[in-house]
């Protein structure tokens, strides 16, 4: 573990993928569950569903010491517990109850200051007043939808959209590659944009029947940029290995017709981190595991 005064972050790897989340911060300093601490100020790290920055230690003498040096600092806290679970609910229970409520799609991501803390020992509180996702542990829940969507993709798209804070509009086009059984081309519609669906596999026959869908019967990869024209969106949940993926997006990219992408980068077998660090270096860019995903990443560029 870093000394006192060391500056160092604690990352909140994503639940079973701790040791992507290693792997990709490389130097690590401890580990403490799924928190793993790491020297320096904050990185980019897309297996990590939540960031604490600049964390500290409290020494602390009793449960009630711990409650009242933690609401001294700010009233919003999210306890992560990996140990000492007993004590550390009684902790929390002595704090102000954060609201958890499921979401409705389309409300806004909270925006109070929540922080996070954990008990290193019985002694030791760590603490971060500031973190990167404004939802307890990085985890976003929703009122769910059971009945309309055809599968519970919708939900990772839901969950992209509410993190980054925009979505499409009426009168958008938005192109969905992959789109079968058609979740996500449900979410889109949903939005009043104009949605071209594009998969060899037929949509669900409840998807297909929306009015102004579009559903193009090909594979996302033989389809030609310069057919379509300007694209507002692109979209794409295609089951394909990431390196493929990458080539697709690089030649979206190159026709320079579409300015935001939302694409969910899925690994079959071993994590490819090669490919994951290209698209993480592609300019403008932001690469994350969402509370939704399983062993994928989702790709964001909105410029």
């Amino acid at each position: 573990m870093p000394p006192p005064d060391a500056a160092f972050t604690a990352y909140l790897a994503a639940e079973g993928f701790l040791d992507e989340l290693v792997a990709e911060l490389g130097e690590v300093s401890a580990v403490h569950g799924r928190l793993v601490l790491a020297p320096g100020l904050a990185r980019q790290a897309a297996w990590a569903e939540n960031v604490w920055h600049a964390p500290q230690r409290l020494a602390v003498a009793s449960i009630g010491d711990a409650a009242r040096q933690l609401r001294a600092i700010q009233r919003n806290w999210a306890l992560y517990a990996h140990g000492l679970h007993r004590r550390a609910a009684l902790i929390a229970e002595k704090l102000p109850k954060v609201s958890a409520k499921p979401l409705r799609f389309g409300d806004p991501a909270p925006t109070a200051p929540l922080g996070s803390w954990t008990l290193l020992d019985p002694a030791t509180v760590l603490a971060a007043p500031r973190c990167a996702s404004a939802f307890p542990n990085g985890v976003v829940r929703f009122v769910e939808d059971r009945a309309a969507p055809p599968s519970r993709a919708y939900l990772k798209l839901w969950e992209a959209l509410t993190v980054i804070g925009e979505r499409p509009g009426p009168g958008d086009l938005c192109l969905d590659l992959g789109a079968s059984p058609g979740g996500w081309s449900w979410v889109l519609h949903g939005t009043g944009a104009r949605v071209i669906s594009v998969d060899k596999a037929p949509l669900d026959p409840r998807i297909a029947a929306l009015p102004g869908l579009e559903y193009r019967q090909l594979s996302a990869f033989a389809l030609d940029p310069a057919s379509l024209g300007p694209v507002d969106w692109l979209f794409s949940d295609v089951v394909c290995y990431p390196a493929r993926l990458y080539r697709l997006v690089e030649t979206w990219l190159a026709a320079g017709t579409c300015r935001r992408f939302l694409c969910t980068i899925k690994f079959q077998g071993a994590t490819d981190h090669e490919t994951a660090r290209r698209f993480a270096a592609i300019p403008n860019s932001r690469l994350m595991h969402l509370s939704h995903n399983k062993h994928e990443l989702t790709w964001v560029k909105l410029g």
